[in-house]
């Protein structure tokens, strides 16, 4: 589970932290409060080199911005700040303890004619990922289920048989005859997966957040096959996108950002073939989870009647 598997990071992670300033209070003469001080910074300073990485990235390799959503000073600033803080959040609080922030999923009869959302998350991420934007979906009138992509570091074809599994349970529990599946970044590629392996007739429509739908080039310094197949160029992804490979539903649309710092280039990597593409600006990828910019989108596509 990426849970567990963060928890014990941040575990080995605070006993570093712990054992260097155990030494530099007995060795090195520091005060508890200086050792402490440099593992704070040490703590936050990792987690912005990260930031700095993708973004350092994204300015190398980016799309061409149209002039309509390009960024000045103060908003590219606020961008990075926000994603900074979505990384913290997401990865040390959310992820790791996703149990105690997201209860189990509020499942009703369906009374109505919006079909459920099953929400599908990214690479290295679980439901916690959705904690912001459930509960936002659910007060628009939506009922919203999530779902857990497990192992962490597996074929992305892996996946598709859970998502399979959890389209059965969410159409048992509510009484709808289909799904409407949104996906953010790599759960948009599990997403057409299933639909690979079990084609479309429970899943009324697809949307997809911040997907890599031809590759990234962050891809490159992942781990595990998923991270492999999200390459730029990969035989996976090419098979996934064969002319009449993978039929989607009608009505699907790929949200993307002109300023993603993951999936590099933006415009190239997200836009989806059979697809409404809706470019947005100001947002970073993890800073979609956190976003009312993607929201509006979101509900957007969702308000939208399927052709």
């Amino acid at each position: 589970m990426a849970a567990r598997q963060m928890r014990w990071v941040l575990l080995v992670e605070l006993l570093m932290y712990s054992a260097l300033g155990g030494w530099l209070v007995a060795r090195a003469g520091w005060t508890p409060l200086q050792a402490t001080g440099l593992a704070l910074t040490g703590f936050l300073g990792l987690r912005l080199f990260i930031v700095a990485v993708t973004f350092s990235l994204m300015l190398n390799h980016s799309s061409v911005v149209p002039d309509g959503l390009r960024l000045g000073p103060i908003q590219a600033v606020r961008m990075v700040i926000e994603e900074y803080v979505a990384l913290v959040l997401m990865f040390v609080a959310l992820v790791p303890f996703e149990g105690f922030w997201l209860g189990p999923d509020r499942l009703t009869r369906s009374s109505g004619r919006r079909l459920p959302l099953l929400l599908i998350h990214g690479y290295q991420c679980n439901r916690g990922f959705w904690f912001w934007l459930r509960p936002r979906l659910e007060a628009a009138g939506w009922t919203v289920a999530t779902h857990n992509m497990e192992p962490v570091y597996a074929d992305i074809d892996h996946y598709a048989e859970g998502i399979a599994g959890r389209v059965a349970e969410v159409l048992a529990a509510t009484g709808a005859p289909q799904v409407i599946l949104v996906g953010h970044s790599m759960g948009g590629l599990a997403s057409r997966a299933y639909l690979r392996r079990y084609g479309r007739d429970k899943v009324a429509r697809m949307i997809t957040l911040g997907s890599p739908h031809h590759g990234s080039r962050l891809a490159r310094l992942g781990l595990g096959p998923n991270a492999s197949q999200m390459r730029i160029g990969s035989s996976w992804l090419g098979a996934l996108g064969a002319p009449g490979a993978v039929p989607l539903p009608q009505g699907s649309v790929s949200i993307y950002s002109c300023h993603d710092n993951y999936v590099v280039p933006q415009q190239a990597g997200s836009t989806l073939e059979g697809a409404t593409n809706v470019a947005i600006s100001g947002v970073s990828h993890l800073g979609m989870a956190f976003s009312p910019v993607v929201l509006d989108a979101l509900l957007e596509a969702l308000a939208s009647p399927s052709p």
